[in-house]
């Protein structure tokens, strides 16, 4: 059997060109001094892309829309992603997921180099950035090897699998001069540019609340029951692991369900930290001073570890609140009548999403003998809505912009800081929830002050040889 195995492996790089790195995990030396490249105005800048399933496979199509961007590399640990071919695809995946396998099939102008170990695409020299669209828990070690590897990076949201694992990332850049970009879509979108001009400049008034919302009716029977089994053929589990404890492989979490399962993503961390990003972003806020979380895994029956009913509080030291719920046992209870997110201000409210805005003037309350105070408001996003309700420039425009830093050396649309500050609301949230607990945030030192039990949540202990 050993013998046969190291043919079949021999047979797969020989064939396909992938460069692996086998069962060796021990981290290369990685200096940046040696991988860096002067990049001119008019030269293509050659980007590896790690992680290349459903969202990696979306942001790839984006970059190379871009004039500016050559595919160089490409790095994943299930062999049909790799090598681009649905065809090989493991019949169940395509039986079952069809909308979350990608099409693939992509025509490069110069054929990149496949790679299966993402330690063996940071040691290409020729390589100048990388786009990280792996599952979450590992995109604190492969940002922090990049950047140490001399690499530029745009690392996809949420940043983190646990909140501590955000400052070392900044850390590690700050200690750097590379250009880290994180891909919180509405940071490129034209909409919330606009708004987060007007609001903090007093638009609807002094600000006191923002809400918003995520449904999705999961019910009866959510990501299903199901037993440990053996991983499809080509798709290295072990790696797919990574830092996290080993367990068997489990159908219903990889490739795509890992965002039903807290050891590797939550939905607050899929979905609320747009929101979150959103929401603070407008309000001109960092982080908030104490969260309080209700919720639990109420209705649906299934193996996910996550609640299906979630209602999360974050108050702020300005006296401000921000409300956000996920609701994945019912259909659409957004209780605002336009858009996505709800912000209540003294003169009127806003709502909002990628696709454009409205205000609504407020009406007066007890005691108060005034007219509305701003106008009715509506505001179209000119370019055209895509059919999965996203606007054409969010993403696109994060990415154009990434690419556009690396060449001028300035601060991209969404910094690693802002990233972090913004998945941390996220962290904030499940703690809450898990210890039960109203928890007061220092964000100064990233400690609650009130709940060590809490703290224990920031991080945990990776497998070995994992570390950063």
């Amino acid at each position: 059997m050993k013998n046969s195995n190291n043919s079949t492996r021999r047979e797969f790089i020989t064939k396909t060109g992938v460069v692996a790195a086998g069962v060796v995990l021990g981290a290369p030396t990685m200096t940046a001094a040696s991988y860096k490249r002067i990049i001119g105005p008019n030269d293509k800048i050659r980007v590896g892309f790690i992680g290349i399933g459903n969202r990696g496979s979306q942001l790839l199509g984006l970059f190379m829309k871009e004039p500016d961007c050559e595919v160089a590399a490409l790095c994943d640990i299930y062999k049909p992603y790799l090598l681009r071919d649905r065809s090989q695809v493991d019949p169940r995946y395509l039986q079952d997921r069809p909308g979350q396998v990608p099409k693939m099939g992509e025509k490069f102008s110069n054929k990149p180099v496949y790679y299966d170990d993402y330690r063996k695409l940071l040691e290409d020299k020729s390589i100048d950035a990388v786009c990280i669209a792996t599952p979450d828990h590992w995109h604190a070690i492969i940002t922090i090897d990049a950047i140490k590897a001399g690499k530029d990076v745009y690392v996809e949201k949420p940043l983190t699998n646990r909140l501590l694992e955000g400052r070392k990332m900044v850390n590690a850049w700050e200690a750097s001069d590379r250009v880290v970009a994180v891909g919180l879509n509405r940071r490129g979108n034209i909409v919330f540019q606009k708004l987060a001009k007007e609001i903090p400049a007093g638009k609807i008034g002094q600000v006191s609340v923002a809400r918003a919302a995520y449904n999705g009716n999961m019910a009866p029977n959510g990501i299903g029951k199901l037993k440990p089994e053996q991983p499809p053929k080509d798709f290295n589990w072990d790696m797919w692991l990574g830092p996290r404890a080993f367990r068997p492989y489990q159908y219903n979490i990889a490739p795509y369900m890992f965002r039903w399962w807290s050891d590797y993503s939550s939905q607050m961390g899929n979905w609320g930290v747009h929101y979150m990003d959103a929401c603070r972003w407008l309000m001109g806020e960092t982080a908030p001073v104490a969260i309080s979380a209700l919720g639990g895994k109420y209705i649906i029956d299934d193996d996910r570890t996550i609640p299906d009913t979630m209602q999360v509080t974050f108050e702020f030291a300005s006296k401000k609140i921000i409300s956000f719920s996920i609701y994945e046992a019912c259909s659409d209870s957004k209780f605002f009548p336009y858009g996505e997110l709800e912000l209540c201000g003294t003169k009127g409210n806003l709502y909002a999403d990628e696709k454009g805005y409205r205000i609504m003037p407020s009406r007066p309350g007890q005691f108060q003998s005034w007219a509305k105070q701003v106008a009715e408001e509506e505001f179209l996003n000119p370019s055209q809505a895509l059919d999965d309700g996203s606007s054409a420039d969010s993403t696109s425009g994060l990415i154009h912009n990434f690419l556009d830093c690396i060449k001028t050396r300035q601060k991209p649309l969404c910094t690693l800081e802002d990233g972090h500050r913004s998945t941390s609301f996220a962290h904030l949230a499940n703690i809450a929830l898990a210890v039960k607990q109203r928890l007061e945030w220092d964000a100064v030192n990233e400690r609650f002050t009130n709940s060590e039990k809490a703290n224990q949540l920031l991080s945990y202990e990776y497998r070995k040889p994992w570390k950063i």
